[in-house]
């Protein structure tokens, strides 16, 4: 991997596990849908001009259905619960509960192929749901309903990337990976915008909106969904998907780190203990080996 490669990787992880410290700043003032009705609006109109900028073209047409189904499972329905479970759990719990997406995926894929997957994976699974008890166990005395509530949404969220993953994966054809990202924003906006009118923030939350909420909130659209997209698909073509995926391990790091330095939130020993479980049993289920690191890409999106 080359130094400007491992730069984005790294700038991609800090992005991702930012989104879940801007989600906290703001999902107060504003509330879950509003706050991801302007997520991915403000995503969908920065990846427009992205695609006039560079002249790229976004089909639409034939893959109307599949940008729906996209949006429902890869952004809207993922980003509202990340953003429910946001008012009550810190930013390193909501970042290694994302990092169960890959566990779900290989669940699912095993269903779908009626086969059961190697031992190996078999433990990383038992290590991610290991990882999960040590979360919820070691702190049982200072959880409540309203928090385990939030844990559950955290994990719908993950298992919703994993049927989107799957999805994308299966599909008789998909169109480029920029309007992958563009026509899944789009299709985002459409399906939040009819629950607006019902969710409507309240003039007391509204008046506690302040600058940082509101950079906050422009960064979680502009920067951790759509340029975040746009580093996300420069690392596959430049180092493949393998080594790209290494990701999903450093945004729960980065998660943590911002959480403690900006929020002040505390890392107690089940963060640490249940965090390096989920991300050992990934690891297995995914057969991540460091070497891919430095190998050469194997194949390249054209």
């Amino acid at each position: 991997m080359s130094v400007a490669s491992l730069i984005r990787l790294l700038s991609l992880a800090a992005i991702w596990g930012g989104s879940f410290l801007f989600m906290r700043l703001s999902v107060g003032a504003l509330g879950p849908v509003w706050l991801i009705a302007i997520r991915v609006l403000l995503a969908a109109v920065f990846l427009t001009g992205v695609g006039v900028a560079t002249r790229q073209t976004l089909q639409i047409k034939g893959f109307y259905k599949y940008f729906l189904i996209l949006g429902l499972f890869n952004s809207a329905v993922p980003f509202l619960l990340f953003a429910f479970a946001a008012k009550t759990l810190p930013a390193s719990m909501l970042s290694i509960l994302n990092a169960q997406a890959p566990l779900f995926g290989v669940i699912l894929s095993a269903v779908m192929s009626r086969a059961w997957p190697p031992v190996k994976v078999m433990a990383g699974l038992a290590l991610g749901v290991a990882g999960v008890s040590v979360l919820v166990g070691l702190d049982a005395a200072h959880l409540n309903a309203q928090s385990l509530l939030a844990i559950s949404a955290g994990m719908l969220a993950a298992l919703c990337y994993a049927i989107a993953s799957v999805y994308a994966r299966h599909a008789p054809r998909t169109p480029d990976p920029l309007s992958n990202a563009h026509g899944g924003m789009w299709a985002s906006v459409v399906l939040i915008a009819p629950a607006l009118p019902f969710f409507t923030p309240q003039a007391d939350q509204i008046a506690h909106l302040t600058p940082l909420m509101v950079a906050a909130v422009i960064a979680l659209g502009v920067v951790c969904s759509g340029i975040a997209y746009m580093i996300y698909f420069r690392l596959i073509n430049d180092i493949g998907a393998a080594p790209a995926l290494t990701v999903t391990f450093l945004i729960p790091v980065f998660g943590t780190l911002w959480g403690w330095l900006f929020l002040h939130e505390a890392v107690g020993l089940s963060t640490l203990i249940g965090g390096a479980l989920v991300l050992w049993g990934t690891a297995l289920v995914v057969g991540f080996d460091p070497r891919a690191l430095f190998s050469k890409p194997q194949a390249t999106l054209e």
